[in-house]
């Protein structure tokens, strides 16, 4: 196993990496929430379904609720029915919420847990790609509004997070794939060679990678909003494919908007046909492309830079982190024009 701390203060926990992880959420629960005396396990259905997830032990008596799986599960009605059913289990705010599942599961339960009883404990077995490297650590939750990605949310730390790798083995190519968008992103925060290490050492120098910026920057006032390289046109195409009925992974956007930003950051004089290339070998590396699934072909333009604007790096402004010849910053006051040729020049996406 290897271990990853956060540091925090007193809101450090530590990230557990390795084949049969989960074995550890008793000893995890009974070590970071004492006094707990029943917990509820948050879990989508296609979670809830897999053979392995009857060993799933906290220690404690417990309830498991079962969310409806993928990313339209993440909405403020499923939030107030979580609560409504710790409620009903009689929940302490000194029990504690465990989370089993991909990002949207660890999205929505630390979400609850950070307003039920006006905050309650919760840990997280992480159990796709994209959990383990990035959405379960760093205390970001939150749900969706037809308006946009995470546009409802708070700062929640967990108790500690279990990535078992063995889980990844039952994943489907698609959420491979997502996992893979998110650490493409790392090959541009100075770790080339990601890709080329054995797939526990992938999962814990991403999660050493986030856990040093979350250490530094935990409320995303400073150098975290690097973190978000790639996710302005990813969340808005997201969004675009929840509202047409669409199934766009996050890391399949995430290929897309890395891309993207490099075209942006070319138009805006930024960088060169190099590092524009560049992108695209790294994304391809990684099996990624920039080109959408079928369905989001003749997507309006005008929609994606709506949802642009919205995003939570703005500031009445259209706001994007870009690469440059001084690395990644976020650069605020991008005209809109750019924006949209930078979306004419991405070739792959047809926009109308």
């Amino acid at each position: 196993m290897i271990t990853v701390p956060v540091a925090l203060g007193e809101r450090s926990y530590d990230v557990t990496v390795g084949d049969g992880a989960s074995s550890q959420l008793a000893a995890l629960v009974a070590t970071r929430v004492r006094g707990a005396r029943r917990a509820v396990v948050v879990t989508d259905e296609t979670v809830a379904a897999a053979p392995w997830f009857a060993g799933i032990d906290p220690g404690l008596p417990f309830e498991v609720h079962a969310v409806r799986a993928g990313e339209r599960a993440k909405t403020v009605d499923t939030v107030e029915a979580l609560c409504r059913e710790l409620a009903r289990a009689g929940l302490a705010r000194t029990d504690v919420i465990v989370a089993v599942g991909g990002g949207v599961v660890t999205d929505l339960a630390g979400f609850v847990a950070s307003i039920y009883h006006r905050g309650t404990a919760y840990c997280s077995v992480a159990t796709t790609l994209l959990c383990q490297v990035d959405a379960a650590i760093g205390g970001k939750t939150g749900v969706n509004l037809p308006e946009g990605k995470n546009l409802l949310g708070a700062f929640w730390q967990p108790a500690g997070v279990l990535c078992d790798t063995a889980l990844l083995a039952t994943l489907p190519a698609r959420e491979w794939a997502s996992g893979r968008g998110e650490m493409a992103k790392y090959a541009f925060l100075g770790e080339p060679g990601i890709g080329e290490l054995a797939l526990d050492a992938q999962v814990a120098r991403c999660v050493e990678l986030k856990a040093a910026t979350v250490g530094a920057d935990e409320r995303e006032s400073g150098r975290r909003v690097l973190l978000n390289y790639g996710h302005t046109l990813a969340h808005a195409l997201e969004a675009a494919s929840l509202a047409a009925g669409g199934d766009l992974r996050h890391g399949e956007a995430v290929g897309v908007g890395l891309v993207y930003a490099a075209l942006l950051a070319r138009r805006l004089g930024r960088i060169g046909d190099d590092e524009v290339a560049r992108h695209r070998e790294v994304v391809e590396r990684f099996g990624l492309s920039a080109r959408l699934p079928a369905g989001l072909d003749g997507i309006d333009r005008k929609e994606l830079l709506a949802y642009m604007a919205r995003d939570k790096k703005a500031a009445q402004d259209l706001a994007f982190v870009l690469d440059g010849p001084h690395g990644l910053e976020l650069v605020h006051g991008v005209d809109a024009a750019d924006v949209l040729g930078a979306l004419d020049e991405l070739g792959d996406v047809t926009c109308t």
